[in-house]
């Protein structure tokens, strides 16, 4: 199942800064609950893991991420990447990487995904991935966030890395998914809208 994915934050950062994060792989994988970078082949090639709870079951996927495109005078970068899920599913698809520059100190990032799943996760259904990827995003956002923060900081110690980088647990951002599901549903029904 083909799934396409588009989000944008902004930080209060220099877009140099900006830039310099998003072209670590290692720096971004921190930012992933769940997510780590195991080997550096080379300085465009890694090898990474990573795990994801539905429930009760737990999976886990390997695979390679290649930067396949960096253009740091327009910067624009596009990775690349194939996983194969420990229990026979596969991962395949792109992440395109856009900055621009909203002030001196201000930058936004946009991210284009394109992702073709099989296995496991698909059981979920295309609406639920896409859910839960944007609750995902929100945590990556967050952590991007205070570690792009830190970076300006004078002293190192503060930037901030995702204290357990243990598998991402699915469970709590299928409920916050579910309820916004709903609360969608009746702001339509009612044509209405909250908060």
């Amino acid at each position: 199942m083909a799934i396409e994915i588009t989000e944008q934050m902004r930080v209060e950062v220099p877009i140099e800064v900006a830039w310099a994060f998003v072209t670590d792989a290692r720096r971004v994988a921190a930012c992933m609950p769940g997510a780590e970078i195991v080997e550096e082949i080379d300085e465009k090639t890694y090898v990474g893991k990573a795990k994801v709870k539905l429930g009760a079951i737990t999976t886990s996927y390997k695979g390679q991420v290649v930067f396949t495109e960096i253009d740091p005078g327009a910067r624009t970068m596009k990775l690349t990447g194939e996983g194969r899920e420990t229990g026979g599913g596969t991962a395949k698809g792109s992440l395109d990487v856009r900055l621009v520059e909203i002030g001196e100190a201000e930058t936004e990032l946009s991210f284009d995904v394109k992702v073709d799943l099989t296995g496991k996760v698909m059981q979920m259904g295309r609406g639920m991935i896409k859910g839960v990827s944007a609750q995902l995003f929100k945590q990556f956002s967050a952590n991007a966030e205070a570690q792009l923060s830190a970076a300006g900081s004078e002293n190192p110690a503060d930037a901030v890395v995702v204290e357990d980088n243990e598998a991402l647990a699915v469970g709590s951002l299928l409920g916050r998914t579910l309820w916004q599901m709903v609360v969608n549903f009746f702001r339509r029904l009612f044509g209405k809208s909250t908060g």
